[in-house]
């Protein structure tokens, strides 16, 4: 299709992205950037959430003019459930994540792995402590069984609130208890907000708006905890590893596979089938040197954290992967998976493969995963890969040369050994260095990529500025791809541009001023390290207290309203690179963005500009600061023993 050239400049920062959408220009290849220059007029019914089409009397537009739709809901009931439908959307795809992954741990536990096992038996003991599941005297398979039942009750659960929230500081608990947002079962969640956003039944924005946060705390604290729990007993708790990012992980002589989507269960088994000596000798017999296995966007995250395997680039660049010419096959499953890689991959030899039964993809060859026979289903793909290899074009590969080294692997108990080793692991030393001065606090930085923002620039802007303020950042998802393609995901980078506070620490225990904490689904870890601060003590009792905020710069998914929602309910100030499609109701927009404070000592700020959150994170640290009374930095003094002897302790 032809198109007006777009200025790439304008739409990427990296280099191979830069080159590969080049390509696609030249070729007349349409890719979501161009489509977002179609699309750069939005609806204002639609940006304002103004728009109602949950009933057949409408769609109802609210204006001056016709201030209720034909039922006589406003504005402000039209955009908070607009909003509440929305955070169901998220949470329902992030739950149902983890309730796959609980399935194949009761599997598991009843001997029936078909090659899967319980690779990480710690962090199962370490589950059964955290939800009460007897140990003594009890097989590994017997406690998982237990286990996974629990689980399977988190999302069931008519009358009781979720077990998780017991995970969270004490105080926390009480006050969600109080505000009546503490969630029943996940899926009772999804339901019920389902039902309460239906025609003629709940028409309090408030109401409305506090559900969301219910539901969205049924995702962070339910479903996304459960599933990287479940991942790490399954698959191993990830561990600092170094791997390569970008698409010049692609190989010009090399079989390349592409893993995309979310769910990990085939990624797993493609990384052990693609080093088996059967597969290995069946790609060199077309004529390739070997093959190589890379991710995109969370997939991505999750066999980089566990296997070291490449990651190719993130949620934007997945067509541009498919324009570099030189990818047989793209695996997708679900969530993030672009209906037109089909399209694009006409172009080129390339086939896209579908795998799970819940997503189908019109122009993709479904290939169903069969759980029953994983390795052998794994292997299934990488033949077809290997039998493409022969129909690629050499005049269309143009694989970019960018790429660079990075560390990831940060999951909670692994950064505890690395601040205190094997036998005194603990928050103890961050928490020394926060109350220091040393480090002015910690900042999440999640989410996806935006085709109407230039991919990864606020990412990347906001990140070197707040290290270089001796700001702690955690990364998930697209937004620790952004950080791992600028070569920023190393030790090295506290050196070259943290600030002195913050590349002391780092160098003391030895890791980057950035750290890779997993997929979109991890941001239960976060969490998880918040919580860590509070136990530690000394930097106040519920995570409102802590130096931290969250930030999703250039977000576009409802996972993203869900994640934002948790974080908020949980304490935690989150800012956003754009607004939420809530500014058709003034009252809905002044509760997100202040009100919810009054409830959870937390709420959404919009920075459109990557200074601009620079400014607004650095004084809600330190406020936050200030309200702990560790906002003077304390002088370093050496002392003599008359200093010790008079020292009152």
């Amino acid at each position: 299709m032809a198109h007006e050239p777009i200025k790439v400049q304008e739409r990427v920062s990296d280099p191979a992205s830069m080159e590969a959408l080049l390509k696609a220009e030249n070729e007349c290849i349409e890719t979501c950037f161009t489509r977002a220059e179609l699309q750069k007029i939005s609806c204002k019914f639609g940006t304002g959430g103004v728009c109602c089409r949950i009933c057949h009397m409408g769609p109802c537009r609210i204006t001056a003019k016709a201030p209720y739709g034909v039922c006589g809901a406003d504005a402000d009931t039209i955009v908070a459930r607009n909003f509440l439908r929305e955070v169901v959307g998220g949470a329902a795809a992030h739950s149902d994540h983890g309730r796959h992954l609980v399935l194949r741990l009761k599997k598991v536990a009843e001997g029936n792995g078909n090659g899967y096992t319980l690779k990480d038996t710690k962090a199962l003991h370490r589950a059964a402590r955290d939800w009460g599941v007897e140990t003594e005297g009890r097989s590994d398979r017997e406690i998982a069984l237990q286990l996974a039942d629990l689980f399977f009750a988190e999302f069931t659960s008519q009358e009781k609130v979720l077990a998780t929230l017991a995970l969270a500081p004490k105080k926390q608990q009480t006050l969600w208890n109080t505000h009546h947002v503490a969630p029943l079962g996940i899926d009772r969640m999804i339901v019920e907000s389902m039902h309460r956003t239906h025609m003629g039944v709940d028409h309090d924005y408030r109401h409305l708006l506090l559900q969301a946060f219910r539901t969205a705390l049924a995702d962070g604290w339910g479903g996304s905890r459960i599933a990287t729990v479940v991942s790490d007993i399954l698959f191993g708790t990830p561990s600092p590893v170094r791997s390569q990012s970008n698409l010049g992980v692609l190989g010009e002589k090399t079989v390349n596979i592409l893993v995309h989507g979310h769910e990990p269960e085939l990624s797993e088994m493609l990384a052990v089938a693609v080093q088996d000596p059967e597969i290995v000798r069946a790609a060199q017999a077309v004529g390739a040197e070997g093959i190589t296995l890379a991710g995109i966007c969370c997939t991505a995250n999750e066999i980089l954290m566990r296997h070291g395997i490449p990651v190719a680039g993130n949620f934007l660049q997945q067509e541009l992967a498919v324009i570099t010419g030189a990818v047989e096959v793209m695996i997708i499953d679900v969530q993030c998976c672009m209906p037109s890689l089909p399209q694009v991959a006409s172009a080129y030899h390339t086939r896209i493969v579908s795998t799970s039964e819940l997503a189908m993809t019109a122009g993709a060859d479904h290939h169903p995963f069969d759980e029953n026979d994983a390795l052998e289903s794994a292997k299934s793909i990488i033949r077809l890969a290997i039998e493409n290899y022969a129909n690629r074009d050499a005049k269309k590969v143009a694989i970019p040369t960018a790429t660079q080294p990075l560390v990831a692997g940060f999951s909670v108990d692994a950064i505890k050994y690395m601040l205190g080793g094997r036998f005194r692991a603990s928050f103890r030393p961050l928490n020394d260095a926060i109350i220091q001065g040393r480090i002015k606090g910690v900042v999440g930085i999640v989410g996806c990529n935006n085709a109407r923002e230039k991919l990864d620039d606020y990412i990347n802007t906001l990140t070197e500025s707040l290290i270089r303020e001796n700001v702690l950042v955690l990364k998930t998802g697209c937004a620790a791809i952004a950080s791992a393609k600028q070569g920023r995901l190393t030790p090295e980078t506290a050196l070259q541009q943290a600030g002195a506070g913050l590349r002391e620490v780092c160098e003391a225990v030895g890791i980057p001023p950035i750290l890779h904490m997993g997929s979109c689904v991890d941001n239960s870890r976060i969490l998880e390290a918040a919580t860590e601060i509070v136990l530690e003590g000394g930097l106040g009792d519920d995570l409102s207290q802590i130096p931290a905020v969250g930030v999703a710069p250039e977000w576009m998914s409802e996972k993203a309203v869900s994640i934002g929602c948790y974080f908020v309910a949980s304490g935690v100030d989150v800012i956003l690179g754009h607004p939420f499609h809530i500014s058709g109701s003034e009252n809905v927009t002044q509760f997100l963005n202040d009100q919810a404070r009054e409830f959870f000592g937390a709420s959404f700020h919009v920075c459109p500009d990557a200074h601009q959150a620079t400014k607004k994170i650095l004084q809600i640290l330190d406020d936050a600061r200030a309200k702990l009374g560790i906002n003077k930095k304390a002088e370093r003094k050496l002392y003599d023993m008359k200093d010790r002897r008079a020292l009152d302790v």
